[in-house]
């Protein structure tokens, strides 16, 4: 009995002991298996997806900030005092946004509502809208409103709204709106959304007013700091440089807003004015309609209004090319202003079709400069035969026709004088003839007035600039100095030339540029424009000139677009007078008779 009693718990340990080595035999298995599991995970995590997981860890842990720079500001002058004022800068702006989540019940969500809608102005649906916004309640950022100035901003704030907060940014800022628009440019976007700056000085030096941007590169801690011992990499921003304008802001206002009254009054398409230092090449006002403000240069009619059409638009110049003409034949010892010429009213062996005077005048004897005073086209033909083709082909050249001044902003163009190498031989030929007055070649308004500084300063060319400084960040300035291209007219030519254009003013078809007390030099031009291949019945009216003669304190050209009078001499001379009379006063020019 006993020893059965034993052989049962001997055989009762023993399966209990089978038992056990059963369950440890299963965790063994089961922790082989998960083993095999997680290595053949990390097979796959480490080699298979190596470049995926990389790239996922990099995006949730490394820091990649990059710092924006402060755009430089563009700056205009007053040449009296040389107090400078921003024309393109930096404002900060505000975009107000909701946090729902803070905003507990319906009467907070009302109240904050009413609050915004009284400041901007909203209608009742409006309100009703922002309402629904409000009282979402699981929203950390829903924004509202952006682009806010200061001043709202701190309505705003006054209210103590729940919920409402404020994300602060940079926006490019034109405080002087219009004034000068073509020539400053507009910050835009490029097709990645991204600022750049089109037309103007904001296109031509996007680059250095932009600066270059930081970066900031690390691993990110738990809370979402930079891990400083991480092999961090960081580069600050390099703000952008500022640009100082030769634009005198007084004349540029006081120009644009006569040739503005002008255009109106004229019912012209278009208008153009530039005004030129003859003795540095300073531009000192370059005004271009219509115009636009840059703050909104999405409200356009087309976009055609962001050229400059004092350096983009080429058009054939018409009578105020006369003088170029004369003053190189001049200069040649060719002619002289009292030299004799006949006018029988027609050219019939240069053209297919005879070369005549407007309204097919007749003036019979003449000076030469009655030719310049009476604007006789047949006259003009006279002085290029005696130059001849070729040396009145070098003289436009050298006067800086068919080339681009440089004058430093985007979208500058070159006008053609093509047409002066269409034939071999050295007789004038009819492109060379219709030339000689302006006619067949393309000038813009800015080739005009550098051309006239020539005359203007004693028979040097000087290089056109509109860029006086440029200061970098790091304190560097690059200041533009005048830069003389060569000579074009003796000092006796030039200033022939000067006399017979005073007499132009004085005694001939400009009157209206005018202003007693001084000696004005200047020309007309009433050019047809051309369409498809010949000539429409629309005429551009321009007027060139300076003042005083004997120390000329600027250039300037006047241009009308098809205005609805016939003569430039009713259009662009007398507005050029009203300008020309404004800048003396300005500049403080004793009168001189």
């Amino acid at each position: 009995m006993i020893h059965a009693r034993k052989k049962k718990q001997i055989c009762s340990v023993e399966k209990e002991g089978d038992s056990i080595d059963f369950r440890i035999r299963g965790v063994y298995w089961g922790i082989l298996v998960v083993a095999a599991i997680i290595m053949v995970r990390l097979f796959f995590l480490m080699v298979i997806y190596h470049g995926f997981y990389a790239q996922l860890a990099s995006g949730s842990h490394e820091l990649f900030a990059q710092l924006n720079p402060k755009r430089g500001a563009i700056y205009v002058q007053d040449s009296r005092n040389g107090e400078e004022l921003p024309i393109a800068m930096n404002r900060d702006v505000f975009l107000v946004y909701a946090n729902t989540k803070e905003i507990q019940d319906d009467n907070t969500a009302e109240k904050s509502a009413i609050g915004l809608a009284e400041i901007f102005g909203y209608t009742d649906e409006e309100k009703l809208a922002l309402y629904y916004k409000l009282n979402k309640r699981d929203d950390p950022y829903e924004p509202i409103e952006k682009d806010l100035p200061e001043e709202v901003k701190l309505q705003i704030e006054e209210k103590e709204l729940t919920g409402i907060h404020f994300v602060r940014s940079a926006k490019r800022f034109y405080p002087e709106k219009t004034l000068a628009a073509q020539t400053v440019g507009f910050l835009g976007k490029d097709t990645d959304g991204q600022n750049i700056g089109r037309y103007g000085a904001e296109g031509y030096w996007n680059k250095e007013l932009a600066g270059t941007a930081g970066f900031l590169e690390g691993l990110r801690g738990g809370k979402g700091g930079v891990v400083l011992s991480a092999g961090k990499v960081f580069e600050s921003a390099e703000d952008g440089a500022d640009i100082l304008l030769t634009i005198d802001r007084t004349i540029q206002y006081k120009a644009c807003q006569i040739l503005q009254e002008s255009m109106k009054e004229y019912e012209a398409e278009s208008a153009s004015l530039l005004i030129m230092d003859p003795k540095s090449g300073a531009i000192r006002a370059m005004c271009s309609l219509p115009d636009f403000d840059p703050n909104s240069y999405g409200k356009v009619e087309t976009i055609q209004t962001y050229n400059n059409a004092t350096i983009f638009t080429p058009y054939e110049p018409g009578s105020i090319f006369k003088p170029i003409t004369m003053a190189a034949a001049i200069n040649e010892e060719l002619i002289s202003p009292n030299s004799v010429f006949y006018d029988k009213g027609f050219v019939d062996d240069v053209c297919e079709t005879r070369i005549r005077n407007a309204d097919h005048k007749v003036y019979k004897d003449q000076t030469i400069t009655g030719v310049l005073e009476k604007s006789i086209n047949t006259g003009m033909v006279y002085v290029a035969q005696q130059l001849r083709k070729e040396l009145f082909r070098d003289y436009v050249e050298q006067f800086g026709f068919g080339i681009k001044a440089g004058i430093a902003l985007d979208s500058e163009v070159s006008g053609v004088i093509d047409s002066l190498y269409k034939n071999k031989g050295d007789a004038i030929d009819c492109y060379a003839a219709t030339a000689s007055f302006g006619q067949g070649i393309t000038a813009t308004p800015l080739q005009m007035a550098s051309a006239f500084s020539a005359i203007a300063n004693g028979g040097l060319l000087m290089k056109p600039y509109v860029i006086q400084e440029i200061r970098h960040i790091n304190g560097k300035i690059d200041r533009t100095k005048s830069k003389e291209l060569r000579r074009v007219l003796s000092q006796r030519a030039a200033s022939l030339t000067a006399g017979m254009m005073v007499s132009v003013v004085d005694s001939g078809h400009a009157a209206g540029a005018r202003v007693p007390g001084y000696y004005v030099a200047g020309k007309t031009g009433t050019a047809q424009i051309a369409e498809r291949g010949g000539y429409s019945d629309k005429y551009n009216h321009s007027f060139i000139g300076f003042a005083p003669v004997d120390n000329p304190a600027f250039v300037m050209v006047v241009k009308f677009e098809n205005p609805k009078r016939r003569f430039s001499s009713s259009t662009a001379a007398p507005t050029f007078g009203k300008v020309a009379r404004f800048i003396l006063d300005y500049y403080g020019v004793a009168p001189l008779r």
